[in-house]
């Protein structure tokens, strides 16, 4: 009977075949970060959004809603009043109200505070799918606590 040895380069090859399966799930985990998006069918604001989110690399689902249904989702969600806007988001465990830039989203699923999520209140002329960022009016993306308060995430100063 023949015995066959392995050489420094077969255990080399399979070494750096090994590394390379044990990368193939965080490769899989850095795809796209999916972001499911709740809106009324007839707001095109919202779509203006969901459209620069696609452009940003982020992998965009939505669901429509009635209005008054979507109201009730979000207030249920625990998204204060005093923050709705036009669209609700859910990416990484977090809700997104609004206009929120794609900057911001980032920053926040990196960062991954505890927190119910970002808002940007009411739909301020400039935001991400509200008209010309050159024209843009000054307005705050909130970070949302879980009991309902907020503070400020980020700012954006008038154009």
């Amino acid at each position: 009977m023949t015995r066959q040895y392995l050489g420094r380069r077969d255990v080399l090859l399979a070494g750096v075949g090994l590394a390379g399966l044990a990368a193939v799930p965080v490769l899989a985990a850095s795809g796209p970060t999916t972001v499911h998006v709740r809106k009324d069918p007839d707001c095109g604001c919202c779509t203006a959004w969901i459209e620069i989110l696609a452009a940003d690399g982020f992998a965009v689902t939505v669901e429509l809603m009635p209005p008054d249904e979507l109201l009730q989702f979000k207030l249920a969600q625990g998204i204060p009043e005093t923050m709705v806007s036009c669209h609700t988001a859910a990416a990484g465990g977090y809700l997104i109200e609004g206009h929120v830039p794609p900057a911001d989203l980032r920053r926040l699923l990196a960062d991954k505070p505890d927190a119910l999520g970002l808002a940007v209140p009411g739909m301020p002329w400039g935001s991400p799918g509200m008209g010309p960022e050159a024209e843009r009016e000054a307005y705050d993306v909130f970070l949302v606590a879980r009991d309902g308060s907020t503070t400020v995430f980020a700012r954006y100063p008038a154009a």
